[in-house]
């Protein structure tokens, strides 16, 4: 057990040397070790979770931050943008002839002329941004409180301190002579230094060319999350993960201190600038995170199947209100929000279920368009809005593409999170001519809407990368550009009318959206032949139906299903998706 000195959250780096002891004391070699983990892990999970004090791990955000003392536990909820490939660092070293270890922390990379008492050992950088588009209300809730503020204050006096005795390699106040002194001995001894990957992107600012999340423009900002010991397939590329880790920020600089410094920091420090932008998480512990996650003030942990149709009911009426009371287009909406990719046969995305609403005249897009997006904002963690033009087509770039020179991943709009939302506003589109850049970009939203990927260039080849983002198309007619699985005119009964939704009604929402739709489903025996009947016959009446058509319809018997808290298609549930597709024909006739 950790007592106070080794306070995890306080000073983790003293509670991973504690571990190294230990392990040192049982037989660990440096010599022969490559760094794997020695029990700290172990050490914080326990810690973590088993003790419930996850809370306890301030979050790292552009607030919090000036109040967050460097090498302290920080957590933060980002998604992986790029991958920067692995560094090499100096893991273990001698001190006379004790062993220590610079793990989880800044320290010099890969050196020329090694010394035989110092290990080099391998690390992971990704280079993480908040969730794009996310929604202010999906932030974690334990936002830096005046309790933490304190708590900073007081370990910031007691590292002033500190820092006037002389203290020994145990001494958790200072960590001064676990980071510098390799590097610094080297530097003293006229050794050059060298990077294994250039990040002279952080050099810059933090590119322009995604759209950043409106709500999150002040609170939120990138950091260079170095993993340790993490197989490559558990991180991967736009998925979303709460990295918990050592804090390496230097909010004080100024940009004239940080010039100064990168003149003489050895390659590892040169790879974290600048320290006013881009802070650096020395992950320990990190978790891959669904939409479910961004969700939270619910108390409906194991809801009944009569408290479910209740909040069906609600957020049907609701949603009918927003859209005029046009119920059919309510129906679908819902089921909509509830699909994702929940498997991939071949190149076809199983589970996806784009909307395409028709019939917007000006007059009606104008009163509808921001309520709706406004109502997706406040259901949906992760949503995007794109007003579609011909100017915006011809000058914005939606897939990401590599730039070797900065050797960066330059990020585009379709870059996105598993289970975000994205509106396509055709609405203000207009006649007009498309250059290059517009022609490449309607393919890639195309792609997107047809087999859920996207496109990523690398300059000297193209591979797609799998999505799974819910895309709602508003248009005048059926839009030209994307192929959705759903096209349905819409037909407003009325505008819009003023309706108050409390806090607890928007909560359980939100919980019935995230959690329904990651329900696993099945179809019983009996109800295969039920259905298999009904398709046949439908067939025979309509010659022009494909297997399009049955994929959709199995689709919107599955989305039924969840959207009433079932697992298992019912005759019910699947008469229902008849009677709704009935009705959509009805209107495109």
């Amino acid at each position: 057990m950790v007592g106070p000195p080794y306070d995890c959250v306080a000073n983790p780096l003293g509670a991973v040397r504690l571990t190294f002891d230990k392990a040192l004391s049982n037989g660990l070699n440096p010599s022969t070790s490559d760094g794997q983990d020695w029990g700290a892990v172990d050490l914080f999970r326990s810690f973590l979770f088993d003790t419930n004090s996850l809370s306890q791990v301030p979050v790292l955000n552009a607030t919090s931050v000036k109040y967050i003392q460097p090498n302290t536990l920080v957590r933060v909820r980002a998604m992986v943008q790029d991958m920067l490939g692995n560094e090499f660092y100096v893991g273990a070293y001698k001190d006379g002839s004790t062993w220590k270890t610079n793990k989880y922390s800044d320290v010099c990379q890969l050196q020329t002329d090694l010394s035989p008492d110092m290990r080099l050992w391998e690390r992971r950088l990704l280079y993480c941004v908040p969730v794009p588009g996310m929604n202010s209300w999906a932030e974690p809730l334990e936002d830096l409180t005046n309790q933490h503020r304190n708590w900073a204050s007081q370990q910031r006096e007691k590292r002033t301190r500190d820092g006037d005795e002389a203290v020994d390699h145990m001494d958790l106040g200072s960590n001064q002579d676990i980071e510098v002194s390799p590097c610094k001995k080297m530097r003293e001894e006229g050794h050059p230094s060298s990077s294994a990957v250039q990040l002279d992107f952080l050099k810059e600012e933090t590119n322009a060319s995604f759209p950043p999340p409106s709500d999150l423009e002040a609170t939120s900002f990138p950091c260079l999350v170095k993993v340790y010991n993490s197989p490559e397939s558990d991180l991967k590329l736009n998925e979303i993960f709460e990295f918990i880790g050592v804090l390496s920020f230097d909010s004080e600089l100024n940009n004239e201190e940080a010039d100064q410094l990168s003149s003489s920091l050895c390659a590892d420090e040169l790879v974290q600038l600048p320290p006013v932008k881009v802070p650096r998480i020395h992950c320990i512990v990190h978790r891959k995170l669904g939409v479910q996650d961004f969700v939270h003030g619910s108390t409906l942990s194991e809801p009944n199947p009569s408290l479910i149709r209740g909040i069906r009911d609600s957020l049907l009426t609701h949603l009918t209100t927003v859209l005029g009371n046009d119920g059919v287009a309510a129906q679908f909406l819902l089921l909509h929000l509830l699909s994702r990719v929940h498997a991939r046969v071949d190149s076809v995305a199983v589970g996806k279920l784009s909307l395409n609403l028709t019939s917007f005249s000006k007059e009606t897009a104008s009163i509808f368009t921001d309520p709706l997006t406004l109502t997706l904002k406040k259901l949906l963690p992760f949503t995007q809005h794109v007003p579609l033009t011909i100017e915006y087509l011809n000058n914005s770039h939606l897939s990401p593409k590599k730039d070797y020179q900065a050797n960066k991943l330059v990020p585009g709009v379709l870059q996105l999170a598993e289970g975000s939302h994205l509106i396509i506003d055709e609405t203000q589109l207009q006649a007009g001519n498309l250059n290059s850049i517009g022609i490449e970009n309607v393919r890639s939203l195309k792609n997107l809407t047809e087999s859920q990927k996207v496109e990523y260039d690398f300059q000297y080849y193209k591979m797609d990368m799998t999505a799974d983002v819910q895309l709602l198309i508003l248009s005048e007619g059926k839009s030209n550009l994307l192929p959705a699985d759903l096209v349905l005119p819409f037909q407003p009964a009325s505008t819009i009318s003023s309706e108050i939704v409390d806090e607890t009604t928007v909560q359980a929402w939100r919980w019935f959206l995230a959690n329904l739709r990651s329900l696993s489903h099945s179809i019983s025996p009996e109800m295969q032949t039920v259905v298999e009947n009904d398709l046949v016959a439908a067939r025979q009446a309509d010659r022009s139906l494909g297997s399009q058509d049955f994929s959709r319809l199995l689709t919107l018997g599955r989305l039924m299903s969840l959207s009433h808290g079932e697992t298992c298609l019912s005759t019910e549930h699947w008469q229902m998706v008849k009677e709704l597709e009935r009705l959509r024909k009805e209107r495109l006739r």
